[in-house]
């Protein structure tokens, strides 16, 4: 087992890493929680996959068990799903004491962390991953968050779980596209990192690699990514670094209004700022080259029209990362070395050459 901690001011937790993990979930939190009830949130798709062998190991260890789903897909992080899950909770008596546990990808990992930062004000959590960009990022780090109309995460809260268990074997049931999506998030992370890490996703070929390389891959980019996140928990310095190809990423995702997957449109994002970067001299030439040539070995989309459309720059502009009338652009002077520019909002159109209304 590959174990990654986690050690911040208040919260301390492991993220443990093996295949076959998911039968030892109610021994793993068993470990942390005392006898409690659980409200085990899954979305449709997932549910019948791996809801009842979770709550199965759960009951077996000693806690009862409250299966919860709902829709699949970017729309249920709203404020309705949420209260939804939270009356089910109320009627269902659970307290202070008990817990939530995410069992999915991460629209359900974001959406079940903030109804367990605010039911009763905050109960025990843990995350169990079964999406590639669960694994590898969101399940990490202590973000959570709702939708509001088009505005991704702009209604959540730093909430940190009390585990993460990451099981590589569910991702033998993603539909090949929701494998590879995951990948996106794994190149920014290497790139971020260098070394050793974008050494191993240059013999990243096909999909079938992912599946074989998936326990290294969500270890290194975790690492990486735990290492940002105690540094700066609450994203004030260091850890907007992790935001890199988010920014144009965000905004062509919103735009295509559900044809684009979160680690697609962060593809997308990453290679147009990094054009952008090499074409005024601020970054390694060939860098740009370098992210394409690994995004499109597994089929990434590396453009996008939606990039031309006159609406990019008033999401851009309406980013919640957009800060006293500055725009923080995280790019990579080369491989591993990334840095961050402060762009004044009213430069931001001719700075990422983007058409205005």
């Amino acid at each position: 087992m590959q174990t990654v901690s986690v050690t911040l001011p208040n919260q301390s937790y492991d993220v443990l890493i093996e295949r076959g993990l998911l039968d030892q979930t109610g021994a793993l939190v068993a470990k942390l929680w005392s006898p409690r009830r659980i409200a085990l949130v899954s979305d449709d798709n997932v549910a019948p996959l791996y809801q009842e062998r979770v709550a199965k190991t759960l009951e077996q260890a000693g806690f009862e068990v409250h299966c919860y789903d709902f829709p699949a897909g970017e729309a249920s992080k709203s404020l309705t799903v949420l209260a939804d899950l939270a009356r089910k909770m109320a009627a269902a008596a659970f307290n202070r004491d008990d817990g939530v546990i995410a069992l999915g990808g991460g629209v359900t990992g974001d959406l079940a962390g903030l109804l367990a930062a605010t039911y009763m004000r905050g109960i025990r959590f843990i995350q169990i991953p079964t999406s590639l960009l669960a694994q590898v990022d969101s399940s990490v780090g202590g973000k959570t968050a709702v939708d509001l109309d088009t505005i991704k995460n702009i209604i959540g809260a730093f909430y940190e779980p009390d585990l993460v268990i990451i099981d590589p074997d569910t991702l033998q049931t993603l539909k090949q596209r929701d494998l590879i999506e995951g990948y996106g998030e794994i190149v920014k992370t290497a790139s971020l990192e260098g070394g050793d890490f974008w050494k191993l996703i240059e013999t990243i070929d096909s999909p079938a690699d992912l599946l074989t390389h998936s326990p290294e891959l969500s270890a290194r980019s975790i690492g990486y990514k735990a290492k940002v996140v105690m540094a700066d928990e609450t994203e004030s310095g260091t850890r907007q670094l992790l935001n890199f190809g988010h920014t144009l990423g965000h905004a062509v995702e919103a735009l295509a209004d559900g044809d684009l997957r979160h680690g697609e449109a962060v593809s997308i994002g990453m290679l147009a700022l990094m054009q952008v970067f090499e074409d005024a001299g601020l970054s390694e030439t060939g860098i740009t080259a370098a992210l394409k040539d690994r995004l499109a070995a597994v089929d990434l989309p590396t453009t996008s029209p939606l990039l031309t459309s006159p609406l990019v720059l008033d999401k851009v502009k309406n980013d919640k990362k957009n800060r006293h009338g500055h725009l923080n652009l995280v790019y990579l002077k080369a491989l591993g070395e990334p840095e961050i520019k402060s762009i004044p909002t009213e430069e931001i159109s001719t700075f990422l050459h983007l058409p205005e209304a």
